[in-house]
């Protein structure tokens, strides 16, 4: 699997922007990135949407809306929790929700009276083997990203619901906001910082938001130590609540830390990156951290994108992007996009 992504330099490709005189510049970049990823990857066939949260969302869904309600009427959205929830219904497009996408028909049936009663009394199905339509693409931001488009999400405390869009779509489209590039990433770019894209996941952003049941919440803490997270911590409410943040799930949110994470490039002879010799591999430890009772999900989205998903004969979609969106302090938009497009069966 190959370990870089091509960059892509946007800004002379994009649709000409203009800019409302309020937003500032970090604004201004999170603006024109949200443009130009639903300029690439928004077709007006398309019939489901996946609604993200987050800053940067809310330019997506801007972007979307101004294509008319010609266009959007015959679409449905799909949010990611409340927030994108309530853009949605602002935005005066039609919402819908994960759990009720309809099934698959698989063949069809000639219903007669003697049919229709049997469908009525549960002696004859329709036809339908329990495939759910798909997504087209689903719209999210990031906490982190690193150059294999690995993600750190949570920091919204919607990453349960936001795992259920990005892997029921066909592709995932991260749109990530403001940064300035690492110059090591891109040496011929001038750069001394970056907010979201890191060579590494666990590099700026320094936990891991892992959504649990409440109950398990000492446990889970005890063996978050254990696996070499230093001092989880249960993300309070702050100012606006006191206690726990309660997530849209009724669960809590645990912000984890650990060293940065690697990849299975950087793994030296005889470390396997499942923790042993101190050193953790993005797959293994979300695979890890999603085995502990009491763990509803964990903010790693790691693993394969929906083009390998689509391409090894599965259904669904990847827990990564296929393509991720960056605005940049000098106006331009960064494209990054997976350069795994192989089929690849999925690992326990």
């Amino acid at each position: 699997m190959a370990t870089s992504n091509p960059v892509v330099l946007a800004s002379q490709n994009a649709a000409p922007l203009a800019e409302p005189k309020a937003l500032s510049t970090v604004e201004a970049s999170k603006r024109r990135a949200a443009y130009k990823a639903v300029e690439d990857h928004f077709d007006t066939s398309y019939k489901y949407i996946g609604i993200g949260s987050g800053s940067t969302v809310v330019y997506v869904v801007e972007a979307i809306a101004a294509k008319g309600r010609e266009v959007t009427s015959k679409m449905v959205f799909i949010p990611t929790g409340d927030q994108s929830k309530q853009l949605i219904i602002e935005a005066g497009l039609p919402l819908g929700s994960i759990d009720a996408l309809p099934p698959v028909e698989v063949g069809h049936i000639k219903m007669d009276g003697i049919s229709a009663l049997n469908v009525a009394t549960g002696l004859q199905d329709l036809g339908l083997k329990g495939k759910r339509q798909s997504l087209d693409v689903a719209f999210d931001g990031a906490d982190e990203i690193d150059e294999e488009l690995n993600c750190i999400k949570g920091g919204g405390a919607c990453l349960f619901q936001e795992k259920l869009v990005a892997t029921a779509a066909k592709k995932f489209i991260c749109v990530a906001g403001n940064i300035v590039l690492l110059r090591e990433l891109v040496p011929k770019l001038i750069a001394a910082d970056s907010r979201k894209l890191q060579p590494r996941l666990l590099t700026k952003w320094k936990t891991i938001p892992i959504e649990i049941a409440p109950l398990a919440a000492p446990t889970i803490k005890r063996i978050l130590i254990t696996l070499g997270s230093p001092d989880p911590t249960i993300r309070q409410g702050g100012s606006a609540k006191a206690g726990p943040v309660v997530t849209d799930n009724g669960m809590w949110i645990i912000d984890a830390p650990f060293p940065p994470l690697g990849l299975h490039s950087d793994l030296k002879h005889g470390d396997h990156g499942d923790g042993e010799h101190g050193t953790w591999e993005v797959h293994n430890l979300g695979r890890r951290l999603k085995r502990i009772v009491g763990v509803l999900e964990v903010g790693l989205f790691h693993g394969r994108n929906g083009i390998q998903v689509a391409a090894a004969g599965e259904e669904g979609g990847g827990q990564k992007p296929v393509a991720a969106y960056f605005g940049m302090e000098n106006g331009e938009v960064e494209v990054r996009t997976a350069k795994e497009v192989h089929g690849v069966k999925s690992r326990p």
